[in-house]
């Protein structure tokens, strides 16, 4: 089974990510409010996939994908931000992510989003 962490600071978030993850037979294993958070779990479960966002406290997104680079991290990376100004969304790529959506988001284009980044395509 596929396993996934989620990192957002919004409860609300975290929970509709995590029914679409589970409509998707993904296993969620760990949800993360910050950054640090979210760096602890991927230690802990290594997943085969994060949803984060940019947006967080104590440690954002974009310095988590810092230091992951850091790591030998095989998880794929799907970025969920509010913050779509376009060199996040470069920085985010150039730093590996597989696919970058913007909030607001349709659930079902999150859902195909998850199963082509699954299928190993870059989005």
């Amino acid at each position: 089974m596929i396993t996934a962490l989620i990192a957002d600071d919004s409860v609300f978030m975290r929970k509709l990510i995590g029914k679409i993850l589970s409509d998707l037979d993904i296993k969620v294993v760990g949800e993360a409010s910050n950054g640090y958070e979210l760096l602890e779990l991927i230690r802990k479960y290594s997943p085969d996939l994060i949803i984060l966002d940019i947006n967080m406290p104590k440690m954002d997104g974009m310095k988590v994908l810092f230091e992951l680079r850091k790591l030998n991290i095989n998880a794929r990376i799907i970025v969920i931000t509010a913050l779509s100004q376009e060199w996040v969304r470069n920085e985010a790529v150039n730093l590996g992510v597989a696919a970058f959506i913007a909030k607001p988001f349709k659930p079902d284009k999150l859902k195909e989003v998850i199963t082509n980044v699954i299928r190993q395509k870059t989005y």
